[in-house]
């Protein structure tokens, strides 16, 4: 594909300075963890985590991406805010959240712009 775009292209391709930011979450639940622990747990984390913090989750119990919820990218205090919830959970045996990452091509190095 041509390098050379319009903005209005590259706003659509999401690349160049509309490259938007997200992060993965791999998540271990506690062994033996209720179907109704997991749910509150669940609902806790979109509400508290998520929402509060302008963010929305795609994924399942366990794994994920998390990106704004709006058009643009996640910011590392986001980031970091969500892996610090995560931290005190307790139903949790560990919580793993990747380095910021472009959403849409995952393959691709992160913007020095960003």
């Amino acid at each position: 594909m041509a390098t050379n775009r319009s903005q209005r292209l590259r706003k659509k391709l999401c690349v160049d300075e509309f490259q938007e930011l997200g992060f993965e979450l791999n998540l271990d639940f506690k062994e033996g963890l209720s179907e109704e622990a997991t749910d509150a747990f669940l609902e806790a984390f979109i509400k508290e985590a998520m929402e509060a913090n302008g963010l929305g989750y795609v994924g399942g119990d366990d794994y994920g991406l998390v990106c704004l919820q709006k058009r643009g990218s996640v910011s590392e205090e986001q980031r970091a805010a969500v892996e610090a919830w995560l931290k005190t959970r307790s139903e949790l045996t560990k919580a793993e959240v990747s380095p910021l990452l472009d959403v849409w091509y995952p393959e691709k190095p992160i913007n020095a712009a960003k």
